[in-house]
């Protein structure tokens, strides 16, 4: 590695089919049987599978319809979000006993910075080993965990040896793991850029990195920049513990498809309320009012508007969201709709900070792994 390039000990742990093995949890009886969270009825949608669900090929955003299919003794079990936030907070509590530097990226994922850490333990290997003990012992659940000098490579990591395993790729074995890495393991390359990677030649990291950084940003734009850098092993992002929310949303799929606009007007208005309610527990508020469409045929599409206020109140809202629906003809009948505010204060927040304080930079050179 290059020797002038801030070095971190960066843990990414992932929890293990949390959802699923939070009703595990809550229901012994349905410790290692097939289950799905949601998905029930003909047209619900899961939010995530059991380990011995996925086994059958049951995976999260699949129909139930078609997941009872491939699993006919899947069990279904509703979801229970008050449930897997106060759980979440337990297990965050733990990561807060080593180290301050914590980025949520989801109820069941974080990032840890413990480069310098509460316990003064200079292997970040054995921080991810104890914090994962920690989590089975005190909360009853397993844990995955990536570790190494950045947040990319160790979030790739931490998908290795799951469930319940951890894998260390050392700074001298970051280039060589990247380079043997599938294109479709690189966090952030999805199922289109893969494959149009794979029409270009690229199927692993040596192949991507083979690849010049004009080449990459001609034919993958922006990200192709990141691509170049981050297959040599630079990825400065550091760990933000205040992570800022820039979105909040809301959505329904329905059991009928709808094709009558007053009938969308009085879903809208029971998914507008739930929106209004979590801006105002999250104390924040919008200026870009999105709404969500899909049709029947599965075809998505969106439509915004931007305010010249913030606003977190319901009827607010829903003017804006009637407005977008009656902009154009709907193309089908509906199944699902949904609203979303962005452009939150919370980023303008930010903003203003970041014009008052310069960014400090940490870089460590040595250290054991």
């Amino acid at each position: 590695m290059p020797n002038d390039l801030p070095i971190r000990k960066i843990i990414h742990v992932d929890m293990d089919a949390f959802y699923a093995s939070v009703a595990q949890l809550d229901n012994p009886e349905l410790k290692g049987k097939p289950i799905a969270v949601g998905g029930g009825g003909t047209r619900g949608v899961i939010s995530a599978a059991s380990y011995e669900a996925r086994k059958f090929g049951v995976k999260s955003a699949m129909s139930g319809r078609l997941a009872i299919k491939l699993c006919p003794e899947l069990i279904f079990v509703r979801t229970n979000f008050e449930r897997y936030t106060e759980i979440s907070k337990r297990v965050r509590q733990i990561f807060y006993d080593y180290t301050d530097l914590v980025e949520p990226l989801s109820l069941d994922e974080a990032y840890l910075d413990v480069t310098e850490n509460k316990k003064g333990n200079p292997s970040a290997s054995l921080i991810a080993k104890e914090v994962r003990t920690r989590i089975y012992n005190e909360v009853g659940l397993t844990a995955s965990a990536g570790i190494s000098i950045n947040k990319f490579i160790a979030k790739v990591a931490s998908d290795y040896n799951k469930p319940n395993g951890q894998k260390t790729v050392n700074p001298e074995d970051v280039l060589k793991f990247l380079e043997d890495l599938d294109i479709r393991k690189f966090y952030g390359v999805g199922k289109v850029t893969a494959e149009k990677m794979y029409q270009k030649g690229i199927f692993t990291g040596r192949d991507l990195k083979e690849k010049s950084a004009e080449y990459l940003e001609q034919h993958f734009g922006k990200s192709g920049k990141s691509y170049y850098y981050i297959v040599r092993g630079i990825h400065n992002s550091q760990v933000k513990p205040n992570r800022i929310r820039k979105s909040l949303a809301a959505e329904r799929t329905f059991n009928e498809n709808l094709s009558s606009e007053i009938f969308m007007l009085e879903k809208l208005d029971h998914i507008a309320e739930e929106v209004s309610k979590r801006l105002k527990k999250s104390k924040v508020a919008g200026k870009t009012i999105t709404l969500k469409i899909k049709y029947s045929d599965f075809t998505l599409q969106t439509r915004s508007k931007t305010l010249p206020y913030f606003v977190s109140d319901k009827n607010i809202i829903l003017d804006t969201t009637k407005d977008l629906l009656y902009q154009e003809t709907l193309n089908n009948s509906v199944r699902l709709l949904g609203i979303s505010l962005s452009n939150l204060n919370t980023e303008a927040s930010k903003k203003k900070k970041l014009l008052a304080k310069e960014q400090p930079i940490s870089v460590q050179l040595k250290f054991e792994f």
